[in-house]
């Protein structure tokens, strides 16, 4: 995750001038959505407002994937994803929520060139048989934090971090200011240029992948966390980004794409672009050669990460989400936001945030999952008890999790607890739409349609072939 301290937003904020500011905060680098009249609390969500690619499944069904990470980035070896259990997997569905992104390291995968350890593949199907057990899909993240051990952090191993003998200060306070040290993208250069790592992270993404292709639980592969690179001399951070994005992730995207379909025709291929399109960059990112392909950047903004409160004037919001549409339109391609949520919750404004950034993410996305799924302080969703920090509770709203149709819209009023989905059953295929709802008292009726089966946290569909639906689900 982009977690990024006061001095690591000076860095951004230096490097970033040529960017149009839509707002105010200039640092800004999450949210975007349409502009809207601004006031305390929003009404109707309409999902989406723009013309975006809806992920779906292989019956043909428009999931929405809401969820978040799920992670053990302090253990390693033989204790590797050990602070993972199964509760986490409970919870995760007793909220309401149905996805859960998996951070994996390539260091414990292949701790020596080639040496692929069974005892960390036999870890990760643990964690993916305690999701299967809740219905719990998951995302499988090649994770890395300021590229990896080399330098102290998680990611690729070391074996395959070139430096060339370039300077690196490690920042205890700043840790993402690490992503500008010479040696750091210079590894970076490295591993998208020799032929030899090019292979070594393809070989890495075929055991995985081959691993993991028929697990139930597995929705797809996100195949490199936030990426990074170099920048050169006289370029500024937003034309950096895009040179990036466009001459060395978009091949390596097509390397690890053809590498993962040598094993698994089936799975969804997640790419992302630098963390700079959080600033309000569209991406240069070009087209990946395939036909499952998932855009996932993530949503943070720099000032908030810095411990700044929601400024809901500052039109950061509204910036991410024009810059973030430019892809899939595009290409075609639905999005799915890998990661979002800030580390002081308890701020006055960030009630507002919550309820505008689930509006936004609701406009475009086709699901997200927020950061990170723990159980303490931090950036943690829940306190030791299980129970909401202070406003994560807004994340918790009731969506259809699969469409067996075509949606014509789905809006959520949180003033009233009142969610509504039209839609027109699809005439061939999968019939049940599957609603997902937090806990409490909910009642869901349908016109067009009947209300088949409900459940704790979920209720089911069935529409006859071409049939207009209207499905309203009611707190109380």
């Amino acid at each position: 995750m982009l977690r990024r301290t006061l001095t690591a937003g000076a860095v951004i904020g230096a490097v970033i001038g040529a960017l149009p500011a839509p707002a105010t905060a200039a640092e800004a680098r999450h949210d975007r959505r349409p502009p809207r009249e601004q006031r305390d609390e929003p009404g109707e969500r309409e999902l989406p407002a723009v013309p975006v690619p809806r992920l779906t499944d292989r019956d043909g069904r428009v999931l929405t994937l809401r969820g978040w990470n799920v992670e053990d980035k302090a253990n390693r070896g033989d204790k590797a994803l050990s602070a993972i259990t199964e509760r986490h997997f409970r919870d995760l569905r007793a909220q309401g929520f149905g996805f859960a992104r998996l951070l994996v390291f390539w260091d414990d995968l292949e701790p020596r060139p080639g040496r692929y350890s069974t005892a960390y593949l036999k870890k990760i199907d643990r964690v993916l048989d305690w999701a299967a057990r809740s219905d719990v899909k998951v995302l499988v993240d090649a994770h890395q934090d300021v590229f990896g051990p080399a330098f102290g952090h998680r990611g690729v191993p070391e074996w395959a971090t070139r430096t060339d003998g370039l300077p690196f200060t490690p920042h205890p306070d700043d840790w993402f200011a690490e992503y500008f040290e010479p040696a750091v993208q210079r590894a970076f250069t490295h591993l998208y240029e020799d032929p030899d790592l090019r292979r070594a992270q393809a070989g890495a993404w075929r055991v995985l992948a081959g691993h993991l292709a028929h697990h139930p639980a597995v929705i797809g592969y996100d195949l490199i966390n936030e990426p990074m690179g170099e920048l050169r001399e006289g370029e500024d951070l937003p034309a950096a980004a895009r040179r990036i994005e466009r001459d060395q992730l978009t091949p390596m995207y097509n390397r690890l794409a053809d590498a993962v379909r040598s094993v698994d025709r089936d799975a969804w291929l997640f790419v992302e672009p630098t963390p700079v399109v959080g600033e309000g960059v569209p991406t240069g990112l070009g087209r990946i050669d395939d036909p499952k392909v998932v855009y996932a950047p993530h949503f943070y903004n720099t000032a908030m990460e810095a411990g700044a409160d929601y400024d809901p004037g500052a039109g950061w919001i509204e910036a991410y989400e024009r810059a973030v549409v430019e892809y899939p339109r595009k290409y075609g391609v639905p999005v799915v936001v890998g990661e979002w949520g800030p580390l002081n919750n308890a701020l006055p404004n960030m009630g507002r945030f919550y309820r505008d950034a689930m509006a936004s993410l609701g406009r475009y996305t086709s699901g997200w999952a927020g950061y990170v799924w723990c159980y303490g302080g931090g950036y943690c969703a829940l306190d030791g008890t299980g129970a909401f920090r202070t406003h994560k509770e807004l994340t918790a709203e009731p969506y259809a999790a699969g469409v067996a149709g075509t949606v014509a819209s789905a809006t959520y009023d949180p003033r009233a607890g009142v969610y509504r989905l039209v839609y027109r059953a699809a005439r061939h295929g999968s019939r049940l739409t599957e609603l997902s709802l937090p806990p409490g008292s909910w009642r869901a009726t349908a016109s067009g349609a009947t209300v088949v089966r409900t459940a704790a946290g979920r209720a089911w569909v069935l529409a006859a072939p071409g049939r207009e639906v209207t499905v309203t689900v009611r707190r109380g």
